[in-house]
C-alpha cells in the first residue's frame, strides 16, 4: 500500500495540487491528513473541497480548531493576539462555508489505523498533545515517553512544519513537513510517501517546487496581510517574521 502522508496545508492551494498530483504520479493509492488543513492562505473552502473530493483521511490539528473556536473567543483574542494571527482566523473562519465547517468541527484530533499488522497512530502534534512539536531537536528521552503513550508501531504527526523521521524503541515517528507553509526557510511543499508492506513501513520525504507566485498574488488579492504571503515566499513561520 503506497499513502501520500500530508499536512500543515494551511490553505495553500497551488501547494495542495502539486503535491496531490506528484504522489499520484508515484502510485499513491490514499491521502493521510495530520492536520492544519486551514489559516493563513487564500483558499480554505477549496482545500477543504479537494481533500473532501479525494477521500483523504483527515485529523484536526490545532489552528483548525481555533478557527471553529473563533465566535467564542473573537473578544478575547482580540485584545490578546498578535493583530495578524487575529486576521488569519477571522478571515478563515468567514471563508469556510457552512458544510466545510461543519467537515472540520467532526474530524477526530487523533485516529489509529491497522494496516498490514502495523499499528499507526495519526495525531497532529504529539501523543500527549496537538500542541507539542516533534522535531530533530526532540530529546530521546521524551520520545520514549511519547512512544509509550502513543502503543503505536508508526506515528504520523505535524505541526513542527519540519520533515523528520525518528525512532524510539519500536516506535519510529514521521513527520511530512508543511504542504502549504515550511519554515525552515525552503519555501518548496513538503509530503512523504508511506509504502506499507507486511511488518515494515518505508518513508520517503519530498520537496516540490510549486507556482508560490500564485498563492502569494491569492493573499494579496483577497487583501490578506502582506507577511503571509512573505511567510510562503520565504519558506518562513509568522514567529520568524514579526521577530
Amino acid at each position: 500500500m503506497r499513502v501520500a502522508l500530508i499536512g500543515d496545508v494551511h490553505a495553500n492551494l497551488p501547494a495542495l495540487e502539486a503535491v496531490l498530483a506528484h504522489a499520484s504520479e508515484r502510485g499513491s493509492t490514499a491521502i493521510w491528513n495530520v492536520g492544519d488543513i486551514v489559516g493563513y492562505g487564500a483558499f480554505p473552502d477549496e482545500v477543504v473541497g479537494l481533500l473532501r473530493e479525494r477521500d483523504a483521511l483527515s485529523i484536526v490539528g490545532n489552528f483548525d480548531l481555533k478557527v471553529l473556536q473563533f465566535k467564542k473567543k473573537k473578544e478575547k483574542w482580540e485584545k490578546k493576539k498578535p493583530r495578524p494571527l487575529y486576521i488569519a482566523f477571522e478571515w478563515t473562519y468567514d471563508n469556510l462555508s457552512k458544510k466545510n465547517r461543519k467537515y472540520l468541527r467532526f474530524l477526530s484530533q487523533e485516529l489509529r489505523l491497522k494496516v498490514k499488522g502495523q499499528r499507526i497512530l495519526l495525531t497532529h502534534g504529539s501523543p500527549a498533545s496537538n500542541e507539542e512539536k516533534i522535531t530533530d531537536e526532540t530529546p530521546q528521552e521524551r520520545l520514549l515517553k511519547l512512544a509509550k503513550i502513543a502503543g503505536a508501531d508508526v506515528i504520523l504527526c505535524g505541526h513542527s512544519h519540519r520533515p523528520v523521521v525518528r525512532e524510539a524503541d519500536d516506535a519510529r515517528f514521521v513527520n511530512p513537513g508543511s504542504v502549504g507553509r515550511p519554515d525552515d526557510g525552503d519555501p518548496r511543499a513538503s509530503y512523504a510517501l508511506l509504502e506499507i508492506k507486511a511488518g515494515q513501513v518505508a518513508v520517503r520525504h519530498y520537496r516540490l517546487e510549486y507556482d508560490v507566485e500564485r498563492a502569494a498574488a491569492a493573499i494579496r488579492e483577497r487583501g490578506l496581510p502582506e507577511i503571509f504571503a512573505q511567510m510562503i515566499l520565504q519558506g518562513q513561520s509568522l514567529e520568524a517574521l514579526l521577530g
